[in-house]
């Protein structure tokens, strides 16, 4: 096993014996005294925590009139450049130093790590004294501040426990926050559990060390390219440990800064102490709130005569109360409930499992509750799948939390629309658990529904809600599939999702619980074409389940055709560009033949918009087609201009989308065609899978169009860096192709893409 904290050390120790020399060769050479000037370490080094590449953060402390000291500070620094060593310097006098920490606090919290290297040793003494005593003394006016700055950190940079490629420092929850802890505590204001907090530190520092060690340089960002090589470094099996490890050190980390800085909000807010005795003197400080559970100084806490280890539902209950207040809930009642609480009987009684779901329809008042109990290890007792999804990384690109922390983000979007449902209790509990089956092999819908049913029986749901909220959960992706890759103006698709479904209150859950789930993963997910696409298809399956009834979020349909071709028409070609809730809308209208729509697909590409949806159809003679795309407004002379000098020769777009496209060239051995047999009475039915990559719809469309096959209507789903593009196909006469020539089209699409 590899000592990295003594490396580290020898490392800060080799840099002090430099410094050492040089600080005596340089007063030697000048004739100035050792005495009235030190070197001092601050910041990590200060700390004797050198990563392979970190930087030396030195302050050259001296005297007030030190002779000849730029001359001094210049001799020591330019040796270290000299060796290329990376070298963040100051020359400051005490008063200096004093002023620094005064004007900002990131200087503050570095100078509080002060430690003497070489020279004056009582004047490093002296500088500690008066920085510690400074920041003791003026804590409570600057401490607010410092944690508007973690905030403001925390939103730019992002949580330690939730980023795809996290930065071991500034992240919130990162080593930057272990720095803001020590400060913390040297405040005397708070206490922080120093060893929960230390070992979490000191695992970050030495993944940060093996990340300088496989990088060959200074970073902090734990780049994807190099998270299997760091993880055989430390000895884990890959990447999904290591980020899990990663993940739940962050998560930790925050958790005690969390609760550190709302005891300083409460330690800042409390009144005067004339104050607080006349509150004890005319009433009690501990306010009840519901059976065994009060409130005292902004904290949920159990009454005095609570007994958790009889009274089982009493921890949910506690839990639910804290969240719908959105209060925090004691870290010793935490701790309390995990170890002793009484084991809920299975299954459970009806108060709990409607503390659950008033617990889940919290809002975002949900999450600190549920990452306190789960902190403290009380979630994994009453629901033991749990653990199974903790700080499980995101497999996918759309997703922007891990799994554990998306089911929790995805209760927080659904309980936004609990008044819309008629069960709004199989709506959340659906949402929690719909991703559990990404911690088993297989498809996670699959399994997943298979552990939810388990846990509803569990939870004391009846046998027929049991069964919703698996349906539910093995179709939580089906709705926005079906939307964004099939033909809604089909009948076999609507029926599909009317086989389903079965009846409205079903849709109404499998609708709200699918733009819960999108909302929750990211953008990308819940991007406004792909949210229409879901409620216009939601809408045309109320309609047939009753008769006509309106969806919850419907949109109106797109542009009915003629009018399309009123807009559109100017000639034999036209183009508009309209914006249409957030998204652009290209109409274009172009002589009817095969072909034309590649070439669209073609111009679009090199004005780099990237295309989310196409609808195509014909009328008196036009090819018209309403492209929804994302990228910078185009110019629509320049746009019709381009297209029109395309349709006559497309030999130079062509050449202008090879070069774009060259460096997307290995990605083309990755992707997929499909037929979908039974997908459509009316059409074939063909699926593209592909890495995106600039031209990509103009290959498949070209590709089609080679083999004289007609576009019915094109369905462009792009997900992060993956596309899943749906094509319906006729032959010149409307119908479907042929099964030869259905396959031929096929194999023509998968030759284009593959080298």
């Amino acid at each position: 096993m590899i000592d990295r904290a003594a490396q580290r050390r020898a490392r800060a120790e080799e840099a002090d014996a430099l410094l050492y020399l040089l600080l005596s060769k340089a007063c030697d050479a000048l004739g100035v005294p050792t005495e009235g000037v030190a070197l001092v370490a601050v910041g990590g080094y200060g700390r004797e925590e050198l990563s392979p590449y970190s930087d030396l953060d030195v302050m050259l402390v001296h005297v007030e009139g030190y002779p000849r000291v730029d001359e001094l500070a210049a001799q020591i620094w330019y040796p270290l450049w000299d060796s290329r060593t990376k070298l963040d310097h100051s020359v400051r006098t005490i008063a200096e130093a004093r002023q620094a920490a005064a004007d900002d606090v990131r200087v503050a919290l570095g100078l509080l790590d002060a430690r003497h290297v070489a020279g004056d040793s009582h004047l490093t003494l002296q500088l500690r004294s008066v920085l510690m005593a400074d920041w003791r003394r003026t804590a409570r006016s600057r401490l607010p501040g410092l944690a508007q700055a973690c905030r403001d950190r925390a939103s730019t940079v992002g949580e330690l426990a939730h980023l795809a490629e996290p930065d071991l420092k500034e992240a919130y929850g990162g080593l930057r926050d272990a720095v803001v802890l020590r400060a913390l505590v040297a405040s005397w204001l708070v206490d922080v559990p120093h060893p929960v907090v230390e070992r979490a530190r000191l695992d970050l520092l030495n993944i940060r060390d093996e990340l300088h060690t496989v990088a060959g340089r200074s970073t902090d960002r734990l780049v994807a390219d190099l998270t299997g090589e760091v993880a055989s470094g430390l000895g884990l099996s890959g990447r999904d440990e290591l980020l899990r490890h990663v993940y739940s050190t962050g998560r930790t980390l925050a958790h005690v800064c969390d609760v550190s800085w709302r005891r300083v909000e409460s330690l800042m807010t409390k009144p005067p102490r004339s104050a607080r005795r006349r509150q004890r003197s005319g009433g009690p400080l501990l306010l009840a709130l519901d059976d065994g559970v009060g409130q005292h100084e902004g904290e949920v806490v159990l009454m005095p005569d609570a007994r958790p280890e009889r009274d089982a539902v009493l921890g949910v209950r506690a839990a639910a109360v804290a969240a719908d207040r959105e209060l925090v809930l004691s870290p010793a009642v935490c701790a309390r409930l995990a170890s002793s609480a009484a084991d809920l009987p299975e299954p459970w009684p009806g108060e709990a499992r409607r503390l659950l779901c008033a617990l889940l329809g919290a809002g975002s008042g949900l999450l600190e509750v549920w990452e306190a109990l789960d902190q403290a290890g009380y979630i994994t007792r009453i629901l033991p799948e749990w653990d199974s999804v903790r700080f499980r990384p995101p497999q996918s690109a759309v997703h922007r939390f891990t799994v554990d922390r998306h089911l929790l983000e995805t209760c927080v979007e659904a309980s936004k629309m609990v008044r819309d449902v008629r069960r709004p209790d199989l709506l959340l509990v659906a949402a929690l658990l719909h991703d559990l089956g990404k911690a088993v092999d297989g498809d996670h819908s699959v399994t997943g529904a298979v552990i939810a049913r388990k846990v509803a029986q569990r939870l004391g749901f009846a046998e027929a809600d049991g069964d919703t909220i698996a349906l539910l959960v093995r179709q939580h992706l089906m709705l926005a599939q079906v939307a964004t890759r099939r033909d809604l103006d089909d009948p076999m698709t609507v029926d599909l999702v009317v086989g389903i479904v079965r009846d409205t209150e079903t849709l109404d859950l499998l609708e709200a619980l699918t733009y819960a789930d999108a909302r929750a993963a990211g953008p990308a997910a819940s991007s406004p074409w792909r949210i229409r696409l879901v409620g216009e298809l939601c809408r045309r399956v109320r309609g047939e389940l009753s008769g006509g009834g309106e969806g919850m979020w419907t949109e109106a349909p797109p542009i009915p055709v003629p009018v399309l071709h009123q807009v559109v028409g100017v000639g034999r070609l036209g183009l508009t560009v309209t914006d249409h809730h957030g998204d652009l809308r290209v109409n274009v209208a172009v002589p009817d033949q095969v072909g034309t729509l590649s070439t669209v697909a073609a111009v679009l590409a090199v004005e780099r918009l990237a295309v989310r949806s196409a609808v195509i159809t014909s009328v008196e003679g036009l090819g018209i087609s309403q492209w929804t795309v994302a990228g910078s407004p185009p110019d629509p002379v320049r746009l019709r201009d381009r297209l029109a000098v395309a349709l006559r020769d497309d030999t130079d777009l062509v050449r202008r989308l090879a070069a774009r496209d060259s460096s997307a060239v290995k990605q083309r051995v990755a992707s997929r065609v499909d037929l979908l047999p039974g997908a459509s009475e009316t059409a074939t039915v063909l699926q593209v899978r592909a890495h995106d990559r600039p031209g990509l719809l103009y290959d498949v469309t070209a590709a089609i169009a080679s083999t004289g096959a007609d576009i019915r209507s094109a369905h462009v789903s792009t997900l992060g860096a993956e596309c899943v593009d749906v094509f319906y196909l006729t032959d010149r006469y409307g119908s479907p192709l042929e099964e030869e020539d259905a396959r031929t089209t096929a194999k023509s699409v998968l030759d284009r893409l593959t080298f």
